[in-house]
């Protein structure tokens, strides 16, 4: 796609954002919008959805806003649907959704145009890195270099099992099962679909610092977190069970030295493999026995 890296807008970041009425979630969520409004004049960014204060953010931050996404009966936005809008709504050659607490820096630009003029289909995920921020961060002109600061002091590498981006050309994820947003089991089917097609599924955690604003659970019914939720259950279902429930670990490739390689050797990895090869659906007996087993020592390994 190397004839297309070089448009106006290179690169369209869609998210759904939670309803901006907690305090804190007001903060984090402001302070990912605002970082992804600095990482240059190629990229927009749409915000989808109706959630309580989403119009008002908007406009303030001069941003398309995209509210009419269809929701389940719980009244939570379906990925099918925010994804679909986003397409709609962007001629970018190259889309990326992300999950509206994720500050990102310029590198995350550099390495998408990296890899687009490596690959025609692709999809690009990676670790995130967890920070404590209360406040609403300033974003003067050494604003990456702060963050960086944050980061080495206070910063806790997350578990591959996490996945808060999606990198992606326009040309692929046009069909998707009506997932609930915010809640398990789409991001890893998001994984299991781009090895399927047979895309390089890119692990580009090496390359590629994304930052996470840790935050609670109050935004969901109970306050509990996702994982327990029925439509968590139902996630799960819509991408064909609990075995294609895919994390960073399953990627096909790594991003490293400016190209897009074959994933090296790690331990956890080949873990990884025998875990996923030994699963049983029944979640019982000898096999899901080992597979627990083999989780915990994935888990060690990482």
């Amino acid at each position: 796609m190397s004839d297309l890296v070089e448009q106006m807008t290179f690169l369209t970041i869609f998210t759904a954002p939670k309803p901006f009425t907690n305090s804190h979630i007001n903060i984090i969520q402001r302070n990912a919008i605002q970082s992804w409004q600095h990482l240059g004049d190629d990229v927009e960014v749409l915000l989808i959805g109706e959630e309580d204060g989403l119009a008002d953010v908007a406009q303030e931050y001069g941003l398309q806003h995209l509210p009419d996404v269809a929701r389940n009966k719980w009244g939570t936005p379906l990925v099918s649907s925010i994804f679909a809008l986003a397409g709609e709504n962007s001629q970018a050659p190259v889309l990326a959704y992300v999950n509206a607490d994720i500050l990102l820096i310029p590198d995350f630009v550099k390495v998408a145009r990296q890899i687009a003029e490596q690959a025609e289909k692709f999809l690009i995920v990676g670790r995130r890195w967890d920070l404590d921020i209360r406040q609403e961060l300033p974003f003067t002109q050494n604003w990456v270099s702060a963050l960086m600061e944050i980061v080495h002091s206070q910063g806790s590498l997350h578990a591959p099992s996490g996945s808060d981006y999606f990198i992606f050309p326009r040309t692929v994820f046009t069909d998707i099962p009506d997932f609930a947003i915010g809640r398990a089991g789409w991001d890893n089917w998001m994984i299991y679909q781009g090895l399927k097609q047979k895309w390089p599924v890119v692990d580009a955690s090496e390359s590629l610092m994304i930052l996470h604003q840790n935050h609670d659970y109050s935004h969901l019914p109970g306050g509990q977190m996702h994982y327990d939720l029925e439509e968590t259950q139902i996630n799960a279902e819509l991408g064909g069970g609990m075995q294609n429930m895919y994390m960073t670990l399953d990627a096909s490739h790594e991003f490293s030295d400016g190209r897009i390689q074959p994933v090296r050797f790690h331990p956890a990895r080949f873990v990884r493999k025998l875990e996923r090869l030994v699963y049983s659906p029944d979640q019982r007996g000898l096999r899901w026995l080992l597979t627990r087993r083999l989780r915990r020592l994935r888990r060690k390994l990482v």
